[in-house]
């Protein structure tokens, strides 16, 4: 065309038609190219060259003509335009006609001196068969005949393949447009479209799909004729890259004539040409409508389909109100230029004729008015909603559009034409969005044009650790492990997580060499064997052959690479055994000690089976028979021997309780490992569900409906034992405060530990009541300033010291308030000897004496009459031994060698007699009552003052004391703990003997910092 003065080019579609406007501005500029289509009208100062559409072709002389497409001079619908187009369009020097070969005998037989030019297919079209869309090749479209279809295709390929384009007759060319540029640049691989794929798109298409071999053409379902399924199968391949084309989905097979026919492009001539008269009469309406159903004046032509607007003119005639306002040949002309605007909005033919009939109205009193065209354009111009919203709201507009083009129907044309593209525009820019959002997953199609391109990817963590590729979000990496976004499903995530792997093999290697060299604060064992990095799991313990020695396993990807992996395990394990060495360092010291032999060396070893925490009614025997130098050799690691536990107190801290928990449950295949309890609790709640093990685990004894801490129980213990447990005694304020419990829950341990608790009520003492002078503080023990006054539990040797020591001063305080007795018995008989000597004044002052009382009783009953004061009482609890039997016979409890706790007895026959009963350290201080000293409380426990034993004998004839033994209170098989006041070295000699085979042990040196030691320099500096 170009190379003519002028011209007028005719094709099928708007879109096509914008396309080679464009075109030509490029090649000779806007001034010379004039567009014209049913909504959109451009023209040039000096418009030399028409692009129309085939409909709205201008009637003008010119050069050059051309008809595109001019097969569809056979279609029911729009053939009519085509052959009108056909017979008479005409240019000076030249007329095109394109199309198909299938009217070539049409053409020869309507125009006569016409030339054929063949232009052959440069690359081959071949049958591909039937392919599902999951595997569907690459620049593939997908053809449905259906929005429905359409959409349900498009949204699987999203799924499956990251997103496609999408192509329809009904979208707006600006859409139509972005939609294919996107195709175009390789953004999705994908296109799904309708039959209008079929005309005037030139797309890089490899391959075609039908999804479907029927269609509905507005009347009916029928099948696609031959020629249509090659005119949409055409598409695949370009310029000389061959093509295929195939179906999906539920579509049959095509035949082998059919196949054979589209490869080769033969098809049946067309026979017949729609056709209308091109010359309607405007007399009347009735002239008009006959006018248009004449018949064809040719065999090749025939007279189609009624057409829409024919069908719109037939209504409107029928109308009484239309034929009165009628009344002209120039109302004729005018209501059959209404008829003609597209029903683009396909509510129904009563909507359209309605819309046409308000139109008709205002262009017959002058035009449309602008502020009822303003109302119906604002009520479009909304970018809001979905497709289904966007698509109606741009049908409407189109109406608008068409109107505006139309000369004369508006006031002001310049500013409607441009008014209702922009909103066009408006409207097909947000449809676009909204099919791209819906339809194309532009993460997934960027990473696989990326991918496709064997680019390198570039990946990005941030501090939260999510993980971008190319700008796109992918996922999470938790430590070394990806996680794909969970938005993604099926293939989607499949070709995220290869996307992301590719980017992330550096990230891993850096990552890893920061892990190796993070020091060991930034790591953390979790209560069920995780090993944490920051907040992310890189790892778990795992069962090893030693339980102090477990193994880890590391969690990282396999895509990470073995390097990755070995270097995780490696740092991990260094971790691990520098916790266990530096929390377990006294365990391992003891583990590792080869000074240790014998029964020592035995226990250290059940001792560490146990991991620091032994129960010692499951050791009874083994402590028994340890000596005092195996003792001693324990306690250099800190091992102490309480009345409950034996334990290292510097592996009941909070760290070393969790770890020992954690590898307790390791070793004994748990799946889910006891937790320990919050630190700085002294008790805890006695779970029935819970394995009394655990507790001993964490550190806890328990008792009664409470745990109690093993550490605070040994403290309570040391209270305890400086208690007469048999009389009954009651809970000390330090008692309460330790446990941090009420008299009632230390009501509930003492239950626990086998103390019968008798609850009792007593007056409470007035807060009135002057408050006694207080007593003269005692003097200080011997040693006392020595003692370590911290809060720490007392070890053994401290305890034992303690209490022998206690002994010894309760001794001294005893022979001094004797003392002190004695004198004042003397001076209590001088004042009764100076009495006698002045009865008168003795007995004025007897006098005195007896009415002082009387006074006073006589103001006693006055406050009574007045009233009542009301007596506040007290609880308390008084607790004594009563221990649970163990055994259904009914013998009492037998001390640590097999003797009741009983004072001397006459040895049984044949049996060796013990020796002689010695008296304690302090017998020689004799009562200030004269009772003999044996009847005083043992333990140095202070006399009654009526001088008395009211306890009396015990009935099976044994004393009230026993031998103690000299490890905080022996070993007890089902007796009372040895809870009471230390005796005196002499006191614990006066038992029973026993004798083994066993020779004597060397003597060795004594130790001079050994607790004893310093007990027997304090006894021979007496």
């Amino acid at each position: 065309m170009l190379a003519h003065r002028s011209g007028v080019i005719g094709l099928p579609l708007r879109l096509l038609a914008r396309e080679v406007y464009d075109r030509i501005v490029r090649a000779r500029g806007p001034s010379v190219v004039a567009l014209i289509t049913g909504e959109e009208r451009i023209v040039g100062e000096r418009a030399q060259y028409w692009v129309a559409t085939t409909e709205a072709m201008p009637d003008i002389a010119a050069d050059f003509v051309a008809i595109d497409e001019i097969q569809l001079a056979a279609d029911p619908e729009r053939g009519h335009v085509f052959t009108d187009r056909l017979l008479h369009a005409r240019g000076a020097h030249e007329t095109l006609l394109l199309g198909s070969s299938t009217m070539r005998p049409a053409i020869a037989a309507l125009i006569p001196d016409v030339t054929f030019m063949r232009r052959e297919r440069f690359s081959t079209l071949s049958w591909a068969g039937s392919k599902k869309l999951s595997r569907m090749p690459a620049r593939s479209a997908i053809v449905g005949f259906s929005v429905d279809d359409v959409y349900a295709m498009a949204e699987l390929i999203r799924r499956q393949k990251g997103g496609c384009a999408v192509v329809m007759g009904a979208l707006s060319p600006r859409t139509r447009n972005a939609q294919v540029a996107m195709y175009q640049a390789g953004e999705v691989d994908y296109l799904v479209a309708t039959d209008a794929i079929g005309m005037g798109l030139n797309l890089d298409i490899h391959h075609v799909a039908f999804s479907s071999t029927h269609k509905f053409d507005g009347r009916r379902m029928r099948p696609l004729f031959p020629h249509e399924l090659g005119q949409i199968a055409g598409r695949a391949g370009r310029h000389t890259e061959p093509g295929t084309f195939g179906v999906t989905g539920e579509a049959e097979p095509l035949e082998e004539g059919l196949i054979d026919a589209i490869e080769n492009h033969r098809f049946a001539p067309i026979s017949r040409l729609m056709w209308r008269n091109p010359r309607p009469e405007f007399g009347t309406l009735d002239r008009l409508v006959e006018s248009l159903e004449v018949p064809a004046p040719s065999p090749w032509l025939q007279r189609g389909r009624e057409a829409d607007d024919l069908g719109a003119l037939k209504a409107l005639r029928d109308m009484p109100e239309m034929r009165d306002r009628v009344t002209g040949p120039k109302d004729v002309r005018l209501l059959w230029d209404v008829c003609r605007v597209p029903d683009f909005r396909g509510i129904s033919p009563a909507e359209h004729t309605t819309l046409l009939t308000r139109l008709f109205g205002f262009l017959q009193d002058g035009g449309v008015p602008g502020d009822w065209l303003a109302r119906q354009v604002a009520r479009i111009d909304k970018t809001g909603g979905d497709i289904d919203a966007l698509s109606k709201r741009l049908a409407y507009i189109r109406t608008w559009t068409y109107v505006a083009q139309r000369t004369g129907w508006v006031q002001d044309e310049a500013h409607w034409r441009g008014e209702t593209r922009a909103v066009e525009d408006r409207l097909s820019d947000a449809l676009h969005a909204a099919l791209t959002q819906r339809f194309v997953d532009r993460r997934t199609s960027v990473l696989l044009r990326r991918l496709k391109q064997k680019e390198s990817l570039v990946a990005e963590v941030n501090d939260k650790g999510e993980v971008t590729v190319e700008g796109e979000f992918a996922g999470r990496l938790e430590g070394f492990r990806f996680r794909t976004d969970p938005a993604a499903t099926g293939d989607e995530a499949k070709m995220l997580t290869r996307a992301s792997y590719e980017a992330l093999r550096p990230e891993f290697h850096l990552r890893a060499d920061r892990f190796y060299n993070a020091p060991d604060t930034e790591l953390d064992l979790t209560e069920q064997g995780g090993l944490m990095w920051g907040n992310s799991a890189v790892g778990k313990l795992v069962k090893g052959a030693d339980p102090l020695k477990p193994q880890v396993e590391p969690f990282v990807d396999e895509e990470a690479g073995p390097e990755v992996a070995e270097k995780l395990r490696r740092r991990l394990q260094h971790f691990i055994d520098r916790r266990i060495a530096t929390q377990f360092e006294p365990l391992t010291a003891l583990a590792n000690d080869e000074t240790l032999t014998g029964l020592a060396r035995g226990f250290a070893f059940r001792l560490v089976e146990a991991m620091g925490v032994l129960p010692r009614e499951g050791v009874a025997s083994d402590v028994k028979e340890l000596d005092q130098e195996s003792r001693s050799a324990l306690r250099k690691h800190g091992v102490r021997f309480g009345q409950f536990t034996i334990f290292q107190p510097a592996l009941l801290k909070p760290a070393p309780t969790r770890l020992r928990l954690v590898l307790w449950g390791l070793a004994n295949d748990l799946d889910t490992f006891p937790e320990s309890p919050p630190p700085g609790l002294v008790t805890i709640p006695n779970l029935p569900e819970v394995p009394r093990q655990h507790y001993t685990l964490a550190g806890y004894h328990p008792a009664g409906d409470r745990a109690i801490r093993i550490d605070m129980l040994e403290r309570l213990a040391d209270m305890v034992r400086q208690k007469d447990s048999r009389a009954g005694f009651e809970a000390a304020p330090e008692m309460l405060s330790i446990t941090g419990m009420t008299l009632d829950q230390f009501a509930g341990l003492m239950g626990g530990l086998g103390y019968a608790a008798a609850k009792g009520e007593r007056p409470k003492a007035s807060k009135s009541v002057a408050a006694p002078a207080p007593a003269p503080e005692p003097e200080a023990a011997p040693d006392a300033e020595a003692q370590p006054t911290s809060d720490a539990p007392m070890t053994e040797e401290e305890s034992v010291l303690a209490a022998e020591t206690r002994v010894r001063w309760e001794a001294e305080q005893a022979a001094r308030r004797e003392a002190d007795a004695a004198a004042e018995a003397a001076r209590q008989a001088e004042a009764d000897a100076a009495t006698a000597a002045t009865p008168a004044e003795g007995e004025a002052s007897a006098e005195a004496g007896e009415t002082a009382p009387a006074t006073e009783a006589a103001a006693g009953e006055e406050v009574s009459d007045s009233g009542e004061t009301p007596v506040e009482t007290e609880v308390f609890y008084t607790f004594t031994w009563a221990p649970k039997p163990r055994h259904t016979s009914n013998r009492r409890p037998q001390g640590q060698d097999g003797q009741r706790n009983a004072g001397p007895r006459r040895p049984r026959q044949g049996q060796f007699p013990s020796q002689g009963q010695q008296q304690p350290a302090d017998a020689s201080v004799a009562p200030a009552d004269g009772q003999p000293a044996q009847q005083r409380r043992e333990g140095g426990d202070k006399p009654r003052r009526d001088g008395q034993d009211h306890r009396g004998p015990r009935k099976d004839g044994r004393g009230k004391g026993g031998p103690r033994d000299g490890d905080r209170g022996g070993d007890r098989s089902g007796g009372k703990p040895d809870w009471k006041g230390g005796k005196d070295r002499a006191l614990r000699e006066d038992r029973a003997k026993t004798y083994t085979a066993r020779p004597p042990r060397a003597e060795k040196p004594v130790d001079p910092d050994s607790p004893f030691a310093i007990l027997a320099a304090l006894k021979n500096r007496e």
